[in-house]
């Protein structure tokens, strides 16, 4: 079984979250969500808690098949300022691990050096954090093993191009349909 991290900030987009991980665990994904804030329950942008399933001092990312970053504003400052996270972001990278981003995310890659010569996508204004990147204004934008997404309208895609990427094909063909899509 496939096994993906979702990290949780303060301020997070809630749909940007919470659509991939449905998505995910829709195709038999192992989706554990983290919490870096100290704190199991998180709150939202728009001020929807959620509990998350784990504290990130109690994971180890060892056997990460994916690492996802939902973004908000807020949410995108809180993960990018948090060193850990970064340090395993450019670790998984670096063996090849898939690292995804949506909204305003994709700024923690930029930030973090990983973007450099790739295609990336991501809420417009936030383009300037993405150093080093083409910026391709598209939905949803895959370059190797990153992928990333433009906001909140294409949540459910997102989630779809994260599952077709660890599932295969034919089982974004299945949630599609089964999901109504």
């Amino acid at each position: 079984m496939k096994k993906v991290y979702l990290f949780l900030a303060d301020g997070f987009e809630t749909v940007e979250a919470l659509a991939p991980v449905d998505v995910m665990r829709r195709a038999g994904i192992e989706v554990v969500t983290v919490s870096i804030m100290q704190r199991r329950e998180v709150v939202s942008a728009q001020n929807v808690t959620v509990a998350a399933d784990a504290l990130y001092e109690d994971v180890c990312l060892c056997d990460a098949d994916a690492l996802v970053l939902p973004g908000g504003g807020v949410g995108t400052d809180n993960l990018s300022a948090h060193e850990p996270l970064r340090a395993a972001l450019k670790d998984a990278h670096s063996k090849g691990t898939l690292v995804a981003a949506i909204c305003a995310a994709p700024m923690v890659f930029g930030r973090i050096g990983i973007l450099e010569g790739r295609k990336a996508t991501c809420y417009p204004g936030c383009e300037g954090d993405l150093f080093g990147a083409e910026y391709t204004a598209v939905a949803v934008q895959e370059d190797g093993n990153i992928i990333t997404g433009c906001g909140p309208g294409v949540s459910f895609d997102f989630g779809f191009a994260l599952v077709e990427r660890l599932c295969g094909a034919d089982m974004v063909a299945t949630l599609r349909s089964q999901m109504q899509f």
